[in-house]
């Protein structure tokens, strides 16, 4: 059985959505508003034509040479090799040789059809990108004659050995789907303007003939050396380790409340106020990684990196020796430019390319005040939770909750049924002073110390204390003394 020769696109990540490329000797459609990257999209398309010593050719419609070139020279590339074929005089029409018996538009259809044919006749090539087909549409004037066009240029094309891309700005009526039927393949680029920050774009297959792809939305920037996207995160995907073990701090007392340490491939949650020690407890964490030589990546919504590695090295955790070794990358996150699936990519590809076997998200406040008009994040992050479990990673996610003490203090997100293990800090009054306390909620893997304890940070690093057995009510900050108490007497 002969399978399907797939040609692949040259922008990064559609490839892996289309699951190795496009159907080669096919017709397809790349509709999106102006300026959602359609003509970056089609340089991208037939620069990786001229990288496999193939013959192409654009076709611009609405564009000349030189704006074409233009957009090419932003992205740094050289399309000396691209045939531009600009179609501007080949369709003007005289004044001494118009006709009045048929309509011009009539007569300036034909011909421009004619040109286009005659010039792809004359190179033969293996791509060809049309930009764009408003001008068809337009000379059409009438939709059963644009669609008599379009199907002309398709059955020109079957047995050419050519994969053609159609870029369409979507200036016709919204619902019109004449095109989208005869095409094989429909690719929509979308570009979103949120009230505050940049603009953010995405991409998604709407129709691929006889191929599985990924679908949904597929998050994409487009920069300086073209598209490049972020295929949605599918955790059933990727392979599955069997990595087992448990992750130590290097602080006793703090295993032991864990039940010994954290899980590997397990998701660690921690939660309490600002300020209760939330950061340097995932920080201990990766340090102890580090110190064992694995590799550990630490994502920061909120802190920055200078403010982070003073903070860590006044408390003993030497952070920055180990970002020199290489073993701690740390990335500052800039929640006005970030999508949540270039955000997933950073992640992913600190796993898969950097081995970081730790990873550290500070904060899921900051994860979700940055995109605040993004739908679905908890679902996003569920699927990031579930491929990084597969993975074998220890992952750390950090939930600032609202107010600093008192018993009603509650969550932005409720993201504890996420995760594996749930570690609670508070902070609570006594004997005239605000001290800190620390406890395991939950634990999926096995058992886990049931006591609260109070936590201390210092030059020292971090020590947590005994259980707090003389207090009673600690969770609500303001506990009661309770003088040798035995636990017959609470009952």
């Amino acid at each position: 059985m002969s399978t399907q020769k797939l040609v692949q696109t040259g922008v990064n990540g559609l490839d892996e959505v289309l699951n190795g490329g496009l159907p080669s000797d096919r017709l397809y459609l790349v509709d999106g508003d102006p300026g959602a990257g359609k003509t970056t999209l089609g340089l991208q398309f037939l620069m990786a034509g001229v990288a496999n010593d193939e013959k192409v050719l654009y076709v611009t419609l609405s564009e000349t040479k030189k704006e074409v070139e233009a957009v090419a020279h932003s992205h740094g590339w050289d399309i000396s090799k691209i045939a531009v074929f600009e179609l501007r005089s080949a369709t003007e029409l005289e004044v001494d040789n118009q006709n009045t018996f048929f309509h011009p538009s009539e007569i300036e259809l034909g011909e421009t059809t004619k040109a286009i044919l005659d010039v792809v006749k004359d190179i033969n090539p293996s791509r060809v990108v049309f930009d764009s087909l408003s001008e068809l549409r337009l000379l059409a004037r009438e939709s059963l004659r644009y669609r008599r066009q379009i199907l002309a240029l398709k059955q020109y094309f079957v047995g050419k050995n050519t994969t053609v891309l159609l870029l369409d700005d979507r200036t016709s009526d919204v619902g019109d789907l004449d095109l989208h039927s005869l095409v094989h393949g429909v690719i929509r680029l979308e570009q979103l303007a949120p009230e505050y920050g940049a603009n953010r774009r995405r991409m998604r297959i709407l129709k691929l003939r006889g191929v599985s792809f990924r679908g949904g939305y597929h998050d994409f920037v487009l920069k300086r050396g073209g598209i490049n996207i972020f295929p949605r995160l599918v955790a059933s995907d990727h392979e599955t380790t069997n990595e087992t073990g448990l992750l130590k701090s290097g602080v006793s007392q703090l295993d032991q409340l864990l039940g010994g340490g954290i899980d590997r491939g397990s998701s660690t949650l921690l939660m309490g106020p600002a300020g209760a020690g939330k950061s340097t407890v995932a920080l201990q964490y990766a340090a102890a990684a580090a110190k064992n030589g694995e590799k550990a990546a630490l994502f920061f919504f909120d802190e920055g990196k200078r403010s982070l590695l003073k903070r860590a090295q006044s408390m003993g955790i030497d952070v920055a020796s180990y970002i020199e070794k290489g073993t701690i990358t740390l990335q500052q996150i800039d929640p006005a430019e970030l999508s949540p699936g270039e955000f997933v990519s950073l992640v992913c590809d600190a796993v898969e390319k950097q081995n970081a076997r730790v990873v550290v998200i500070d904060s899921l406040n900051g994860y979700i005040n940055a995109m605040p008009e993004e739908r679905f994040l908890i679902i996003q992050m569920h699927e990031l939770l579930s491929y990084l479990n597969q993975r074998g990673v220890a992952t750390f996610m950090i939930v600032a909750q609202h107010g600093l003490i008192g018993s009603n203090m509650n969550s932005p997100v409720d993201v504890s049924y996420l995760a594996d293990t749930v570690l609670l800090l508070r902070f609570f009054e006594s004997g005239g002073e605000v001290h800190k306390a620390i406890s395991t909620l939950k634990r999926r893997s096995g058992d886990h110390e049931k006591s609260i304890r109070e936590i201390t940070f210092s030059h020292k690093g971090i020590q947590v204390g005994e259980p707090l057995k003389q207090f009673r009510g600690i969770l609500t900050g303001v506990p009661d003394f309770v003088r040798n108490e035995s636990p017959e007497s609470r009952l």
